[in-house]
C-alpha cells in the first residue's frame, strides 16, 4: 500500500521530578540539603532510511510519546537522562506542525535526523535552592513537561524525473517500456492511482523516473488527484511532459499542454521554471502527424521527441537527451534553500518579561500563557516552601497586579493551566 500523507501526535518525555532529601550521616548533625536533580526526557527524532518507500507504518500507530527522565535520588544523586525516540522515515518526507503550519523538518537523505518534539529538561533538587538565608530548603522542582505536537507527514517522491500529463496520455506504458516497473495499464482514465517508480539503466547513465497519476483542469485545487500528484513533482529535477499527439480521447494536444504548465505553475510557480522536456505519444497513429504539425505552429522553439510508447519507437532517443539534460543539472533534489544567519554580536539584555493573559470565564480567573502553565506544572504543589517561591514569582512577573486590574477580590477562584488557587491579598 502507498501512504504519502498521513497525521500524527509526537510527545517528547517528561523531565523527571527534583528530590527533596537532607544528609543524614553519622556525626554530621546538620548534613545540609542532599536532593538530586531529575534527568532529562528523552527527544523524538525522525531518522531518514532509504530501505522504506512509504508511510504506510504511519497508518497502524499514530502516537509516539519519548520516555521521561529518572527522578532525583538522595545523597545527591541525579536521575539519568531518558533515550530518545527513534522513528525511522522514508527520504523525501516534509513534517509540518498543525496547529502553526510551520515546516518543522525536510528530509532528504539516508541518516539524516530531526528533532520532532523536544523533551523536557529535569526538575531541579533542593541542593540547587540552598542560600546563606536558607540553607535547608524543602524545595524541589517538577521535571518539565515535554513539547508535544500533531504533525502532518507528507511524503515527495524524490525522483530525477517525473512524467506528467492527462490521464490515458501513455505515461504508464513509457515507465513499463524502459524500465523493470509493472504499473498498472489499462484504458481508462485515473488507470494510475498512486506513483510508480522505476530506474532507467542506460549503460553507463541511469536515472530514476516516477510515473504520476494524472493531472486535469483545477488540479491545483485539489481536484481529481491533484495535491497527491503535484506534492511528487515538487521533487523531481526533470520533467517529462507526455502528450497524446493522437488525441484518441477528442482533447486538443496544444491545449492539454497549455493547461498542464497552466496547473504546474498554479501549484508552485518555481514548477514553470522547471526544466521540461516533450514526448509526442501514439505517433504509431495515423492522426498523430497532422496534429503534431499543429502543435509545432504553435510553440516552434519548444523541442518535440516523437515517440510510441507501445511499439518502442523513438523512446531510446528520449531517454538518452534526457540522461544528457539531466546531467547539466545539480545532484541535489531541488528545495527551497534556507538563508544562512549572518553572524552577529549578541549583547547581554534585560530578562523580557513572561507573556500571560488575564479573562474570566464565569467566576474564575483565568491566567493563561505558555510559560505561566510551565512554571505550574514544574510547581510540587505538596510542599508548603515550593508553594510561596511559586506566589513569590507570580508576584515578580505582575500576575497579581493584572488580576486586582481586572477586578480580582480576596478569596477569588484563579485558575492557571488545570490548576485552581486561592487569590489571597
Amino acid at each position: 500500500m502507498f501512504v504519502d500523507q498521513v497525521k500524527i501526535y509526537v510527545k517528547g518525555g517528561d523531565g523527571g521530578n527534583g528530590a527533596v532529601s537532607f544528609r543524614r550521616e553519622k556525626y554530621v548533625p546538620l548534613g545540609g540539603p542532599a536532593g538530586g536533580d531529575g534527568g532529562r526526557g528523552g527527544d523524538v527524532v525522525f531518522v531518514v532510511d532509504e530501505g522504506l518507500r512509504t508511510l504506510v507504518d504511519f497508518r497502524y500507530q499514530r502516537h509516539f510519546k519519548a520516555p521521561r527522565g529518572e527522578n532525583g535520588r538522595n545523597k545527591s544523586q541525579h536521575g539519568a537522562g531518558a533515550e530518545d525516540l527513534v522513528v525511522r522515515v522514508p527520504p523525501g518526507t516534509t513534517v509540518v506542525d498543525i496547529d502553526t503550519g510551520e515546516v518543522v523538518a525536510d528530509l532528504l537523505e539516508h541518516g539524516q535526523r530531526a528533532v520532532i518534539a523536544k523533551g523536557g529538561r529535569g526538575g531541579r533538587g533542593n541542593i540547587r535552592f540552598a542560600t546563606a538565608a536558607n540553607p535547608a530548603p524543602e524545595i524541589a522542582e517538577n521535571g518539565e513537561p515535554g513539547q508535544e505536537r500533531n504533525v502532518q507527514l507528507e511524503l515527495k517522491l524524490i525522483a530525477d524525473v517525473g512524467l506528467v500529463g492527462y490521464p490515458s496520455v501513455g505515461k504508464s506504458t513509457l515507465l513499463a517500456s524502459v524500465t523493470a516497473a509493472k504499473p498498472k495499464i489499462a484504458a481508462y482514465h485515473f488507470t494510475t492511482l498512486t506513483p510508480n517508480l522505476g530506474v532507467v539503466d542506460l549503460g553507463e547513465k541511469s536515472f530514476v523516473m516516477a510515473d504520476l497519476p494524472g493531472l486535469i483542469e483545477g488540479a491545483h485545487e485539489g481536484v481529481g488527484l491533484g495535491h497527491q500528484f503535484l506534492r511528487h513533482v515538487e521533487r523531481t529535477k526533470l520533467i517529462i511532459h507526455v502528450i497524446d499527439m493522437a488525441a484518441t480521447d477528442g482533447r486538443d494536444p496544444y491545449e492539454d499542454y497549455r493547461q498542464i504548465n497552466e496547473e504546474l505553475k498554479l501549484y508552485n510557480i518555481k514548477l514553470e521554471e522547471r526544466p521540461q522536456v516533450i514526448a509526442a505519444n501514439k505517433m504509431d497513429i495515423p492522426e498523430a502527424q497532422e496534429n503534431l504539425q499543429r502543435f509545432k505552429e504553435k510553440l516552434p522553439e519548444v523541442p518535440v521527441f516523437e515517440i510510441s510508447a507501445a511499439t518502442g519507437k523513438g523512446v531510446q532517443e528520449l531517454m538518452y537527451a534526457v540522461a544528457d539534460e539531466l546531467a547539466k543539472l545539480p545532484d541535489k533534489p531541488l528545495v527551497e534553500e534556507v538563508p544562512e544567519v549572518e553572524e552577529r554580536v549578541v549583547f547581554k539584555a534585560e530578562p523580557e518579561p513572561i507573556p500571560f493573559e488575564v479573562s474570566k470565564e464565569d467566576d474564575v480567573f483565568v491566567v493563561s500563557g505558555e510559560k505561566i502553565e510551565k512554571l505550574v506544572k514544574m510547581t510540587n504543589l505538596n510542599s508548603y516552601d515550593s508553594i510561596q517561591r511559586f506566589a513569590r514569582m507570580m508576584r515578580n512577573m505582575g500576575v497579581d497586579n493584572a488580576l486586582r486590574a481586572n477586578g480580582a477580590q480576596h478569596g477569588d477562584t484563579v485558575r492557571i493551566g488545570n490548576f485552581e488557587f486561592e487569590f489571597v491579598e
